[in-house]
């Protein structure tokens, strides 16, 4: 059962909905309401990125192709701003587009023509993952120069800021909670998703932890950090010292 009065922090959650056609943001931002989301539509990037800035939206759901950008883009330029998650809509169903989508920050994909109660249970899933955390209010982890805030959500590496999105964030925080564990992918997607019976693509899990690698390995050809165990998933490993990037 869909819970009604979802609040992040004890506030209303606010959902911005971008996406051309007028028909969609009604329908959704309607559904939405109802289900009492504070909800907030946009028809472009412009008008996204300007209402995004007043709204200050705890999800948005972004449509792929819109009249003067592209959802990509508008997914990166959100995620720089703030640790926004972001669902996308697509009536794309190939999944190059998809893993693109992931690389650039995206949370989930939805694609179109989608049912009411399907889009509900993806946004409460990805908000769930955010209530969590915050209600969590764990402790940092610190391994050598690595230091895993989750309360601010940041993360530093040798005393630099690392730049993660809100689900490499997520990932990454769950690995290092767990040193040593091996997880399948099928696992990590139901701890960190949130999903019980994800019916997608189990290589998304792939995606993000190149992305997190990138970003905190030294040489990700041979990670010191996260480390696959051919077969069967990912691993966090707690090192001895972490090498300067």
């Amino acid at each position: 059962m869909h819970s009604q009065t979802p609040a992040i922090a004890m506030n209303p959650v606010k959902i911005l909905v971008v996406d051309d056609d007028p028909a969609i943001c009604n329908l959704v931002q309607r559904y939405l309401r109802a289900k009492n989301y504070q909800v907030e539509v946009a028809g472009d990037g412009k008008t996204a990125l300007a209402t995004f800035e007043q709204f200050n939206p705890n999800l948005v759901i972004l449509d792929l192709n819109l009249p003067d950008t592209n959802g990509y883009t508008l997914c990166r330029e959100m995620q720089q701003r703030t640790q926004v998650f972001v669902l996308m809509l697509t009536g794309r169903t190939d999944t190059a587009d998809k893993i693109k989508g992931f690389s650039q920050g995206a949370d989930d994909y939805l694609t179109k023509p989608f049912d009411l109660e399907e889009l509900l249970y993806r946004v409460e899933a990805i908000l769930k993952r955010q209530r969590s955390l915050e209600n969590a209010r764990n402790q940092s982890l610190v391994f050598a120069n690595l230091r895993i805030d989750p309360e601010r959500r940041e993360v530093t590496l040798n005393n630099q800021m690392v730049t993660l999105t809100a689900l490499e964030f997520d990932l990454l925080y769950f690995l290092a909670s767990h040193p040593g564990r091996v997880w399948r992918r099928a696992e990590l997607i139901q701890e960190v998703w949130d999903y019980e019976d994800y019916v997608g693509d189990p290589r998304v899990v792939d995606v993000h932890i190149g992305q997190i690698r990138k970003k905190i390995e030294a040489d990700t050809s041979q990670p010191t950090l996260i480390h696959t165990v051919r077969g069967v998933g990912y691993k966090f490993e707690v090192p001895c010292e972490v090498p300067k990037t």
